[in-house]
């Protein structure tokens, strides 16, 4: 399973790639405007500072909801660096952007995914990842982690080479449930991440040891 982080915050970036797990990052216009990335050229050079920071995949979303603007900002940001994977809406138009991407060897990440018809989709116009909100879905009483069961399902069926991009995730049971489904990569906040490192008999058995040598070792 991958681990991406979800984010635009060259900090955390950091310190999830010195961590030695990192396989990539995800972002959004509203995770740049957080971290008060605003204007289409500092966007873009955020874009190239993140590329810079890790060696795997790094998701850049459109702005445009038109076929034709999604195409022309897609190969903008697919310019920028070999790592760029440009993200785009699951609407009817991205979904021709997606297939027009795939056909020119663009690596696509089809984003806003609520359905396991919507996830056919994206695999069907070629798209390199799909994302699933599972944390979406739970907020109004839906279960978001069946849906990656259903996806899964459906992509073993077919042998689709689509990477199913758990997205929405919020704790860390999100990213194990979602590693026992078989999710080929997890996108979440640095505290999914860090929070698989905890548990408190790792702590007080570690306390024993330090504690036991210190006695021997006076």
């Amino acid at each position: 399973m991958k681990f991406f982080i979800d984010t635009a915050n060259l900090e955390q970036i950091k310190e999830a790639q010195a961590l030695g797990v990192l396989d990539g990052v995800t972002t959004n216009p509203s995770l740049m405007a957080k971290e008060g990335i605003t204007g289409k050229n500092n966007i873009l050079k955020h874009y190239v500072d993140i590329c810079n920071l890790v060696d795997g995949d790094v998701s850049a979303e459109v702005n445009a909801t038109d076929f034709e603007g999604m195409v022309k900002e897609g190969e903008e940001l697919a310019e920028l660096h070999e790592q760029i994977v440009v993200k785009i809406p699951m609407t009817k138009d991205g979904i021709k952007a997606c297939k027009y991407f795939s056909e020119r060897g663009i690596k696509t990440n089809v984003t806003l995914i609520f359905s396991a018809g919507q996830a056919l989709l994206a695999a069907k116009a070629g798209a390199t990842y799909c994302s699933p909100f599972l944390g979406r879905l739970d907020d109004i009483s839906t279960d978001g982690l069946n849906l990656i069961d259903e996806i899964r399902l459906i992509y073993d069926n077919y042998a689709f080479e689509t990477q199913i991009l758990a997205a929405s995730v919020r704790h860390t049971m999100h990213v194990v449930n979602c590693a026992k489904i078989g999710a080929d990569v997890m996108t979440g906040p640095l505290s999914s991440i860090l929070g698989l490192l905890k548990h408190p008999l790792t702590d007080s058995g570690l306390a024993q040891f330090i504690a036991d040598f210190e006695k021997g070792n006076k």
